[in-house]
């Protein structure tokens, strides 16, 4: 069977560790960013899929300004919905397996616990139902996609990327001197991009596929997980508690929107790592960005 692999979106904190993980197993990577291959054109996804006849492709592409999309729904629905549809259609068409990222919010938080894999869905805003879109959409073309549901993503690959991520959005705050305010009233399981990249491509390589969460293992606010992120930075600037009632958005979100990787454990995955391992792994690989 080819070991050829295509990466979308392999620009970002995921893809690139997705790429890293990929070329340590043996497979032959085909990265694409947005710039050489837009996933919302149809016919030049084909032209490009087709002499690849990869064995999988890998959909770390998305449009993911929660705020934004609020008022451009239509290019979040593009990117999240309709992007995914044609990368449907194309892997149905070469009978190639597709692995798609989706998200926590596609839930409305409202249970009070960690989101199974069997929890019904309800996004509360664009890009939301964007996300949920695609999963749809990837389920709706393709008898067995694989979609992994994710939280809070972090790695050292976004220090490459415009807009970062929260762990480097808390330290750029550490340094300008002034209190910082999180809220204390959302809960998600934020988690580790090359922790992530290795668990997909564990379950990318056993025979069960469909719909896995993957978010960090931990549940946990906000304002707690920025806390952790100082103590691994050794860094002390003033912390302050907020809430949704304070903070206003343009999005609504799931106020606890953490996930149980039920199915991965029972796949057999090994867990992700605690949220402290986590924070200290990026802390030493962030030193190569920097």
């Amino acid at each position: 069977m080819t070991k050829n692999v295509v990466v979308f979106g392999a620009d970002g904190q995921l893809g690139v560790e997705l790429v890293t993980v990929l070329q340590s197993r043996g497979y032959a990577v085909h990265p694409f960013n947005r710039a050489s291959v837009d996933i919302t054109n149809l016919p030049l996804l084909e032209q490009t899929l087709a002499p690849l006849e990869p064995r999988a492709v890998i959909n770390a592409a998305a449009y993911n300004q929660v705020d934004v999309a609020e008022q451009e729904p239509q290019a979040a629905y593009a990117a999240n919905g309709l992007g995914v549809r044609n990368l449907a259609v194309a892997c149905r068409q070469m009978d190639t397996l597709l692995v798609h990222f989706s998200t926590d919010y596609v839930f409305d938080g409202t249970l009070g616990r960690a989101y199974t894999e069997e929890d019904r869905p309800r996004p509360l805003g664009a890009y939301a139902v964007s996300k949920l879109a695609g999963e749809l959409y990837a389920q709706a073309y393709l008898e067995n996609p694989l979609i992994i549901r994710t939280s809070g993503v972090f790695g050292p690959g976004a220090l490459r990327t415009a807009r970062g991520n929260f762990v480097e959005l808390m330290l750029r705050l550490a340094q300008s001197g002034q209190p910082i305010r999180v809220v204390e009233d959302h809960v998600a399981s934020p988690t580790y991009a090359p922790a992530l990249a290795e668990k997909t491509v564990d379950l990318m390589e056993q025979p069960e596929l469909g719909v896995f969460h993957v978010g960090g293992g931990t549940a946990i606010s906000w304002y707690d997980f920025a806390a952790k992120i100082f103590a691994a930075a050794g860094v002390t600037p003033e912390l302050r508690r907020t809430n949704e009632r304070e903070y206003r958005t343009a999005a609504r979100r799931p106020k606890y929107s953490a996930l149980e990787n039920a199915r991965m454990a029972k796949a057999g995955v090994a867990p992700m790592p605690s949220i402290e391992e986590a924070l200290a792994a990026y802390m030493r690989e962030r030193v190569k960005y920097t």
